[in-house]
């Protein structure tokens, strides 16, 4: 069973950090590639981030370039996103989804965490 938990939302105030982290089991982690998505109130579901099995591809949303950063440990099969600078457009919630790299219809997705920033 594939189970994909991430962690680490809460309330911030504008200029603040979090990390975001995303542990998945049940899978072999490094034959995935990973990304983090975005949803605002009323919005339609946004990329954020990925990278790729080994991490040596990264790829941000021009809104958070600069600003986000996306990292994996593949032997904690754990996705991480830190965030600094937030901004009160950076309120969401945030998933994380596993694609497999050879199978590319296989894909998990989490429940996401949820990010406010707010003063």
């Amino acid at each position: 069973q594939v189970q994909v938990v991430e962690s680490g939302g809460g309330l911030v105030q504008p200029g603040g950090s979090l990390r975001l982290s995303c542990v998945v089991s049940g899978i072999i982690f490094s034959d995935y590639a990973m990304s983090w998505y975005r949803q605002a109130p009323g919005k339609e579901r946004e990329f954020v981030a990925s990278i790729s099995s080994a991490g040596g591809s990264i790829t941000y949303a021009d809104p958070v370039k600069g600003r986000f950063t996306i990292a994996r440990e593949n032997d904690q099969s754990t996705l991480y996103l830190h965030m600094d600078n937030l901004k009160p457009e950076d309120t969401a919630v945030y998933s994380c989804k596993a694609r497999n790299l050879w199978s590319f219809d296989v894909v998990y997705w989490g429940q996401g965490t949820q990010v406010t920033v707010s003063s």
